[in-house]
């Protein structure tokens, strides 16, 4: 009888070792950083980028959002010199969590819609659609004062063709800017 039992439990512990995930080694973990404001958030994104930190800014999911609908993403690994370098700058975050302990993960802030012979790229609320030539045939969304400004500088022109002060981010101020920007490097790259 014991014999039987004993049986049971080390094939039940094989078993459930075969089908257990094994978890994803230090450099694939991820964590993400949550800001008061949209403007921490961008300011960080620079500083950080500039430091050589492999982050990107994401949309955190809702059961973590605090302040800000911004969050940064990187690699847990990367952490301690992440918060080195921020508060070297002073730039306060909310609170550094771990991704892996959340059902929801981070969203991508860039989505792309093809149709027809154009392309629509999406970031928040701000799109910028081409043809296939290149030609920014309609930027829109967002509500920032800055849109109708972004608007007439980029709309008709070939997004191959436009120098680094026409990005958006150089033309505008705001979240609406900044995420336009966002949409209009990506689109830049489709068009090649």
């Amino acid at each position: 009888m014991a014999f039987k039992i004993l049986k049971k439990i080390i094939s039940n512990n094989i078993r459930t070792k075969k089908n257990t995930i094994e978890p994803k080694n230090e450099k694939e973990k991820k964590g993400i950083i949550l800001f008061n404001n949209v403007k921490e958030t961008m300011k960080s994104e620079q500083i950080l980028k500039k430091s050589k930190f492999n982050i990107k800014v994401v949309a955190p999911p809702m059961e973590i959002r605090e302040g800000c609908d911004l969050a940064i993403e990187y690699d847990l690994i990367e952490e301690f010199g992440i918060k080195n370098t921020l508060e070297k700058n002073t730039i306060t975050s909310v609170k550094y969590i771990s991704a892996e302990n959340y059902s929801q993960k981070p969203l991508e802030l860039v989505k792309i819609k093809k149709i027809d012979n154009y392309t629509m790229v999406r970031c928040g609320n701000m799109k910028i659609t081409i043809d296939k030539k290149g030609d920014i045939v309609n930027v829109s969304g967002g509500g920032c004062p800055d849109v109708p400004y972004l608007t007439l500088n980029l709309k008709g022109k070939n997004i191959k063709n436009l120098k680094i002060e026409d990005n958006p981010k150089n033309l505008g101020y705001s979240l609406c800017a900044y995420t336009l920007n966002k949409a209009f490097i990506k689109a830049k790259e489709l068009a090649g």
